[in-house]
């Protein structure tokens, strides 16, 4: 199946049910709002300099001599500008009424008695008017926006202390092979340490979501049976790697449909083939594949955007931004592919970006030093694979 219509047909699915709660603003990094904000104060509240000088008329500016007749810095309330005179003003400064203008002190000459002002200057000059910036009952923010840093600077100096959101999805994860040893154990023969499960905490915290790890089971379908039930019942979501193909090891596609319902399986990836979606009872299930590789692509192109659907967050979709692949493959392939690349410059307002030279699927050291993933459609290669799509890591 298509990248496009798996992920159309997996997106189909997706709507938040989730409970909401009040928390404070601080806290608000990561989450996703339940509620549009909209203003109740102008910002700035009013006029205030925008830099350091004197506010005076217009109709003053040829005097020779200028008395100051007052001084006002930020945080306080100025009086109302008497006639022929200016008034000493900082940054941030509410401008006294009367005033129609700010002149930078850099272009004033200080007198014994007043400044003079030196060269031309405009009527409203360095002035940030009132709700220059945000207006009284403008909405600032959507439900469903995915809170950063820059939001909640903007709802603080808005007056917002504290905002509604959605509470946390909870995600089940589950990695299954019996070769899998947990870090910080001795290897035996045949065993390696199980790098999908840290690699989905932290995909997962990045996300603000809820971890409910179920750690990893061997390759015995009685187990993955109980261990899938249980994950379906805690989490709101379930993934699980490995298990996925058609080896005579793998049980996790075959548990699924025995206690649900398997939507998709086998998309047109590389790497990330048998990946799997649907049900297990009622709870949304991705079957992600064993390799570590195949696991980032998959949840960077395929989960993420369905698992921030679930959070509420109006606009899933990570931003691809146009490149150049600087080394496209030689050879057409019959998958799309998502190339583990890194940022090397840029020409003419186009990102260069250089593919790892090992893609192996199972290597997962390349993504490490990688900046995103350049997505090669379908079919094409060579000179034909230069101009793509990067989805970047952050």
């Amino acid at each position: 199946m298509p990248v496009s219509e798996a992920l159309a047909k997996i997106m189909a699915n997706a709507s938040c049910k989730l409970a909401t709660e009040t928390i404070p603003l601080q806290q608000a990094f990561g989450r996703v709002l339940a509620e549009d904000i909209v203003a109740r104060v102008n910002v700035p509240p009013a006029d205030n300099s925008a830099m350091d000088g004197y506010a005076l008329r217009m109709t003053d500016l040829s005097h020779d001599l200028i008395p100051i007749s007052q001084r006002i810095a930020a945080g306080q309330e100025p009086m109302p500008l008497q006639d022929h005179t200016c008034a000493r003003i900082f940054t941030g400064a509410e401008v006294p009424a009367g005033a129609d203008l700010v002149v930078m002190q850099e272009e004033v000459e200080l007198l014994d008695d007043g400044i003079r002002i030196i060269g031309e200057h405009t009527k409203g000059a360095f002035i940030r008017r009132t709700g220059q910036d945000v207006q009284i009952g403008q909405e600032v923010l959507a439900k469903g926006s995915l809170l950063s840093p820059r939001h909640m600077g903007v709802l603080a100096s808005i007056g917002v202390a504290e905002i509604r959101v959605y509470q946390p999805l909870k995600v089940a994860t589950l990695t299954t092979g019996s070769e899998l040893v947990k870090p910080g154990n001795q290897l035996q023969t045949g065993q390696i340490y199980n790098s999908n499960s840290y690699q989905l905490a932290g995909l997962l915290a990045q996300l603000g979501m809820q971890l409910i790890d179920w750690g990893s089971i061997g390759d015995d379908p009685e187990l993955t049976r109980k261990a899938m039930a249980k994950a379906a019942e805690q989490g709101d979501i379930v993934i699980t790697t490995g298990g996925v193909s058609v080896g005579e090891e793998d049980y996790v596609k075959a548990t699924v449909a025995e206690l649900g319902q398997l939507s998709v399986w086998k998309l047109a990836i590389k790497p990330g083939k048998p990946l799997a979606f649907g049900h297990v009872a009622k709870t949304p299930f991705f079957g992600l594949p064993g390799n570590p590789a195949s696991v980032l692509v998959t949840f960077m192109a395929i989960v993420k955007p369905y698992l921030l659907a679930m959070q509420g967050v109006t606009s899933p979709y990570d931003v691809s931004m146009p490149a150049q692949l600087i080394n496209p493959p030689s050879q057409a392939s019959k998958r799309q592919e998502y190339l583990r690349a890194r940022i090397v410059g840029q020409e003419k307002g186009i990102l260069q970006v250089e593919a790892m030279q090992n893609q192996n699927s199972g290597i997962l050291s390349a993504a490490m030093h990688s900046d995103g993933l350049a997505v090669v459609p379908v079919g094409i290669c060579g000179d034909e694979a230069r101009n793509i799509q990067f989805l970047p890591f952050s």
